[in-house]
Parts: structure tokens; C-alpha cells; sequence
């Protein structure tokens, strides 16, 4: 606690540029707020990946058909603004003789989405530790987000939503339907 009151300064210092009162009331705790906030915003940067992981070989008695955990919420911040791109992830993989607890994709989309990011970097990196991890015969993975960068400044568009998908193995390969599948059933 020590070291974030002393980093308080940061956040007084941001207060007195946009021409804030540091002194009134309701601001006199605000800065060890935002920086708790942040240290917790930002705290996918904690995250050992691999151990996310808790593989059962064959738990699935050789089942090799598409696994979907759809509409997994996620909030990450735009490393360009820093501001919240607010969406939910979609997952799909076709085991090869590994499965993982489902709850494990919600673990992996959170340890990623805390750290700054950009969508398409978050898509890929999601993409390429289930690859890693778990060596399927396919992962799709697909994120659709609203971003706080074109809704609170610039532009300021509400309800434009940024669609990104990161696909390997068998959800590109032409003469399998996976890739359809996976959109048909996220699209339910």
C-alpha cells in the first residue's frame, strides 16, 4: 500500500491538468482509487498462461467433435487511448485427445483482456494458447466489441461494434465445415 500512495501523484497531477479542485472532498481519495483500479485492470500481466491449464488427457473418451464456450464477457483497455473495449469472446476447438475444464477459456479470455491491448493482438494470443496448450485439431476464436476510443472521443459513436477472429487447423481448411459451424452456432 506504501508504494501506491506514494505513485498517488501520478493521478493528482493528471486531476490538476484537466483543471480539478485536487483539494475538494470528493477527491481526496481519488488518486489511491484510480491506481487500485488500474493495478486491477491491469492485472493479466500477472498471469503465468501455461498454468491456466489443468489438461485431462483423454478425459473425453475420444471425443473429437467442436466444444463452444460462447459469449465469454470481456474488458480490456486500448493501449492507444486507454480507454474500456467492452465485448464478449467466443471460443471453439476440436480436441485431439486433450479437453480442459470449461471454465478454463473464461480464465484465459480474463488473463489476457487485462492488460493493454489491441482486439486483433487479444484475438490471436487466445487463439495461439489453446494451440499451445492443448494441441487441438482446431481453435476458432472470435471477439466482438464495443471500443471507449470511438465512443467517448474522436468520433463518438455509440453502437459500433469491432468483429475479429482468429482461426487455425481444421476451421480453415477447405473441405471442412467447422469454420461454418462455429459461426452458425455463435450466431444462435
Amino acid at each position: 500500500m506504501h508504494d501506491l500512495n506514494e505513485k498517488t501523484q501520478i493521478i493528482t497531477d493528471l486531476l490538476s491538468f484537466i483543471g480539478e479542485d485536487i483539494t475538494r472532498e470528493g477527491l481526496q481519495e481519488t488518486p489511491l482509487r484510480v491506481l487500485k483500479a488500474w493495478k486491477e485492470k491491469c492485472s493479466g500481466y500477472e498471469i503465468d498462461i501455461p498454468s491456466i491449464f489443468k489438461v485431462f488427457e483423454d478425459g473425453a473418451q475420444n471425443y473429437d467433435e467442436m466444444i463452444i464456450v460462447d459469449n465469454i464477457p470481456l474488458v480490456s483497455v486500448c493501449e492507444h487511448h486507454m480507454e474500456n473495449i467492452v465485448g464478449v469472446a467466443h471460443i471453439a476447438y476440436v480436441p485431439n485427445g486433450k479437453i480442459v475444464g470449461l471454465s478454463k477459456f473464461v480464465r484465459l479470455v480474463e488473463a489476457y483482456s487485462r492488460r493493454l491491448q489491441v482486439q486483433e493482438r487479444l484475438t490471436n494470443q487466445i487463439a495461439t494458447a489453446i494451440e499451445e496448450n492443448l494441441q487441438p485439431k482446431g481453435v476458432g476464436v472470435i471477439i466482438k466489441a464495443s471500443h471507449g476510443c470511438m465512443e467517448v472521443r474522436g468520433v463518438r459513436s455509440h453502437g459500433v461494434n469491432t468483429t475479429t477472429s482468429a482461426m487455425r487447423g481444421v476451421f480453415i481448411e477447405k473441405d471442412n465445415n467447422a469454420r461454418l459451424e462455429f459461426l452458425n452456432l455463435i450466431s444462435k
